[in-house]
């Protein structure tokens, strides 16, 4: 069931919604497991996008390394604080260092982005958990160098970016990795498809439905 249906009213909606969406999506996702079937369901939920049923691609390892992250309370870090402001039924910690005044001097002095500079800031600071990057580029472009350099535990990364430049080069990078993923192909993504992904693992967890 998605997530905000408390009503009988809000229920019956969410159903439907959902049997519509597996009516346009669901030869793109029959190999799936539940779990990752659950994820581009709620993606084409938040986007009304059912194009997205193409766009998803999943790591094989992404959901089992992810729902034992969100399982052990691990934190969470996100690329903007739109994504985090939408991470609402989490039970650990999800933080945003992008306005940090202390990123905002650190990108300067490195004349790097804040996005960047962010990532670099909570690599610092001991970051361990899951990534979940919806909208710069540079983020998971850094993401994707400090893992692979040692210098960031970054269990899992949910990177989908959206825009027109660097966005769909970040994703492919992170596709040529063995970093556990999400991604979504192409120029198409942003905060209601990175906050679907993780809301959708947060209620796989609690609802032991994986």
């Amino acid at each position: 069931m998605f997530m905000g249906a408390s009503t009988k009213e809000g229920m019956d909606i969410a159903t439907k919604s959902r049997d519509i969406i597996r009516s346009l999506i669901g030869e793109d996702i029959k190999d799936l497991n539940p779990a990752e079937k659950d994820i581009v369901e709620r993606i084409v939920h938040s986007t009304a996008d059912p194009e997205y049923g193409k766009l998803v691609s999943i790591s094989p390892d992404f959901v089992d390394v992810s729902l034992k992250s969100l399982e052990n309370h691990e934190d969470i870090l996100t690329d903007i604080n739109m994504v985090k402001v939408g991470i609402t039924q989490y039970d650990g910690n999800v933080y945003s260092y992008i306005k940090d005044e202390k990123v905002k001097e650190y990108a300067k002095d490195k004349d790097i982005t804040r996005a960047a500079a962010a990532i670099e800031y909570a690599a610092l600071e001991g970051f361990e958990g899951m990534i979940v990057i919806g909208n710069a580029p540079t983020s998971l472009f850094k993401s994707i160098e400090l893992v692979q350099s040692g210098d960031l535990n970054a269990k899992s990364i949910v990177g989908v970016p959206v825009g027109f430049v660097k966005a769909a080069d970040s994703k492919d990078a992170l596709a040529n990795t063995t970093i556990p993923h999400v991604i979504t192909c192409g120029p198409k993504g942003g905060t209601p498809v990175a906050v679907a992904c993780v809301n959708s693992l947060i209620s796989t967890l609690k609802n032991e439905f994986y």
